[in-house]
């Protein structure tokens, strides 16, 4: 299965869940610690712009990676910046490239197939991040998971690699019996049993 296909499946999840977020729910805190709902939005479109920008191939700076805050409109801000992304991944030879991605590792270059695994595991995690901080489910094919997870697996955990100021908490060994995407979330940093305090 194309690494860009799962992707493009991971993103549409995502683009389900960002017209139910109002308002008032920008507010809301999420899994990502001292991060509210707007807060990981403008995080998610800003990775989209980087991704999409590191997919040419060309060296790119932890500024175009750099969150971009919603609109009033927000389906708007998060479709226009999931369309660049998405394009840039479906461009003819990209796969062929290399990635430069700052906020990973010694920044790459990364080989086309990983780095957008990379964005596949992110994607996956954020959309379970989004719908735990709006209190709705979410769901992706099993497929998406099995990537996601063979990504997640291979995170390093670790000081130097987990903690504030990098991309995920340090990780806990998920307890046994966890569904898939409980595991990855787990394998991430993240409490999968984690609800709202407001």
């Amino acid at each position: 299965m194309d690494i860009r296909e799962l992707d493009r499946r991971a993103m549409a999840v995502t683009a389900g869940l960002v017209p139910r977020i109002t308002p008032q729910d920008l507010d809301n805190p999420t899994p990502c610690a001292g991060w509210l709902l707007r807060d990981l939005l403008a995080h998610i479109i800003g990775q989209y712009h980087g991704f999409a920008l590191a997919a040419s191939g060309r060296p790119t700076s932890i500024e175009d990676f750099r969150p971009r805050p919603v609109t009033t409109d927000l389906v708007a801000s998060h479709s226009q910046a999931a369309a660049l992304v998405t394009e840039a991944f479906a461009e003819d030879g990209v796969l062929e490239r290399k990635f430069f991605l700052p906020e990973i590792r010694d920044g790459g270059a990364f080989p086309a197939a990983m780095a957008i695994g990379f964005h596949l595991v992110d994607e996956v995690a954020h959309a379970w991040d989004l719908a735990k901080s709006i209190g709705v489910p979410v769901e992706f094919d099993d497929e998406v998971l099995a990537a996601a997870l063979s990504v997640a697996l291979r995170v390093p955990n670790d000081p130097a690699s987990r903690g504030e100021g990098r991309a995920f908490a340090p990780a806990e060994a998920p307890a046994p019996g966890l569904a898939t995407l409980d595991r990855i979330v787990a394998l991430l940093g993240r409490r999968p049993d984690w609800a709202p305090t407001r």
